[in-house]
């Protein structure tokens, strides 16, 4: 065989032995390398080993017709290059086959005039595709020997694998790249989390959800953005804990505080182990505005349900009734007051149409677009006054089985009537100090403050100082809602509209029964008058209503037996200090008897 015919597919088995010392060198010197420092150490000593002072390893370029070095020694030093295929010796090898020119490798290629002889072995993958080539060239002869030929077989195999793994990891980062992106800048949040809810990674959508920096995530735990009531903790333990057992947790809503600024948001919650089972796969959506949606529809449907009940219930006037100096005068202060948002203290015998005034001052003030709540405290449980105004949180107390938004909190915007503000417990009215003062409170079960803009009205039938004095009262919260108080009089101190009340109450309760009534008879109507009323206008509203009934005639008259023991309660009334309590349970009787 001539020394200038190229060497193609030639078994291993025809080179023989190598030459052990020569494999060690090549060894000990790429052993502990990878990448492109394991090409510079491979050519380096491959050069050093053989004696061939030009060795290089080369790829394709993108185009399959041009090939560049990926690690090239020459003369002793690291260099680059990049030439075309076609005219050089190259091209037999990335066809598949192992070349060699002894000598005269000038001749077949002439671009290559400077050279005497080339040894070249393809870099095939576990396909069989061939990736680039193992070479080295030389001005001097270079003849065939068996250990040379085996030694660069056994390294480009080496090689080949070493640029197979650097091609596959270049695949993936580009991959890891194009999931990276999707995963950072995804519309939905995703996060990797630790069992114990230690975050590891979170998109951008994430971290706008959560208030959080890029920094704050690997010292952030997502159990501690769940706010300190009963039901959140509840929701979070269990969905944390379907994870620790295996189970995809899929669609849980979470109440949630942002890391940087407090404000409460609403999430849907999908999460599932890992498969290495250390950490979890999360994503979630936020759902505060749809949360806020239906807490204000369930807001609004509780006010019309308030509403309904207000409608339902029998009032004593569509309107205030009455032309006494004592009722111009109050009407007059009510329209001072009301288009201002100062505290009114209504104080009155019962009867009196405190409720009445409250509902005028209402419907005369800023605020009469937004909702009247009106609260009995007289007829709540003392258990239950906090719950009713302020709300609670779903599991903060036995029966808790649901939030409740409290009446403060649906009043927001508009007024609070608290009829009967003598009645609530000294406890609550702790509490509705800080309302006043505040404008703020908490849910019974509750951690998180609520701000609300409520004007408060409130009304009774108690001597107020009285109560302070008996220590039932707190001092603070009576001066803090006797900012502008209202007195309203008794009907015994209003006689003269005694017959505008009676003739509107005749039109009132005949058109309910449907009985022609043309009037009163004069001797009846004195008899009204001369009445004390010791239960007011709710008492000339039952005795009207009796007659009524009673009445077989168009011109009607009020039977003396309906205002039977009126003497002997004026005598009691200004000989004793009874209460009204008293004097209306005196009435009662009489009227039962």
């Amino acid at each position: 065989m001539e020394e200038d015919i190229a060497i193609t597919n030639m078994p291993y088995a025809e080179f023989g032995t190598t030459d052990l010392a020569v494999l060690r060198k090549i060894v000990e010197g790429t052993a502990h390398v990878t990448g492109e420092d394991f090409f510079r150490s491979l050519v380096e000593k491959l050069s050093e080993a053989t004696g061939v002072p030009n060795a290089f390893i080369a790829e394709f370029t993108q185009v399959k017709t041009r090939v560049r070095t990926i690690a090239y020694w020459c003369e002793g030093k690291f260099s680059e290059d990049e030439w075309d295929l076609a005219g050089s010796p190259c091209e037999e090898v990335v066809n598949g086959n192992l070349c060699h020119y002894g000598s005269g490798l000038g001749k077949k290629y002439p671009k290559w005039s400077y050279l005497e002889s080339y040894l070249g072995v393809p870099l095939k993958d576990a396909t069989g595709d061939v990736l680039g080539h193992l070479a080295v060239y030389s001005e001097q002869a270079m003849p065939l020997r068996e250990e040379l030929l085996y030694t660069f077989q056994i390294f480009a195999a080496r090689a080949a694998s070493e640029l197979s793994r650097m091609r596959m990891l270049e695949k993936l980062k580009v991959t890891e790249e194009r999931f990276r992106d999707l995963f950072d800048e995804a519309p939905i949040a995703y996060v990797h989390e630790q069992l114990d809810s230690r975050l590891i990674r979170a998109n951008k959508t994430a971290l706008k959800i959560l208030g959080l920096t890029p920094e704050e995530v690997p010292n952030t735990y997502g159990k501690t953005l769940a706010p300190d009531t009963p039901d959140a903790q509840r929701r979070m333990k269990e969905a944390f804990e379907s994870i620790g057992k295996g189970a995809d947790t899929r669609g849980v809503v979470l109440e949630m505080r942002r890391k940087d600024n407090g404000k409460p948001f609403w999430i849907q919650w999908w999460s599932r182990p890992d498969p290495s089972g250390l950490f979890t796969r999360t994503m979630f959506i936020d759902i505060t505005e749809k949360v806020l949606m239906e807490q204000e529809q369930a807001k609004l449907k509780l006010q019309n349900e308030l509403l309904q009940e207000e409608l339902k219930a029998v009032h004593n006037f569509g309107e205030i009734i009455g032309a006494s100096v004592k009722i111009q005068s109050l009407l007059n202060n009510v329209r001072r007051v009301a288009t201002t948002d100062a505290s009114v203290l209504i104080q009155g015998e019962s009867g009196t149409g405190k409720e009445l005034i409250a509902r005028a001052i209402h419907s005369n003030s800023n605020r009469h677009d937004k909702p009247l709540i009106k609260v009995n405290c007289a007829a709540l449980p003392a258990g239950l006054i906090e719950s009713e105004l302020f709300g609670h949180e779903k599991g903060s107390f036995s029966g808790a089985v649901a939030q409740r938004i409290g009446r403060f909190e649906l009043a927001h915007g508009g007024t609070i009537f608290l009829d009967e503000i003598g009645e609530i417990p000294l406890d609550i009215q702790v509490k509705l100090l800080r309302v006043l003062q505040e404008q703020e409170f908490e849910r019974v079960g509750g951690q998180s403050l609520i701000k609300v803009d409520v004007r408060i009205i409130a009304a009774t039938n108690r001597n107020l100082m009285q109560e302070i004095e008996k220590k039932t009262f707190r001092e603070d919260l009576y001066y803090r809602l006797n900012v502008f108080p209202l007195t309203t009089p008794p009907l015994r101190e209003r006689v003269e509209d005694i017959p505008l009340l009676v003739y509107f109450l005749i039109d009132k309760f005949s058109k309910r029964m449907g009985k022609k009534v043309e009037g009163i008879s004069t001797k009846s109507l004195q008899r009204l008058k001369s009445y004390q009323w010791p239960g007011n206008i709710r008492e000339l509203e039952n005795v009207i209503e009796r007659t009524i009934i009673l009445a077989d005639n168009a011109m009607i008259e009020v039977d003396p037996e309906l205002l039977s023991g009126s003497s002997e309660l004026i005598a009691s009334q200004s000989s004793s200090n009874n209460s009204l309590e008293s004097v209306e349970r005196q009435h009662i009787l009489a009227v039962l008897q």
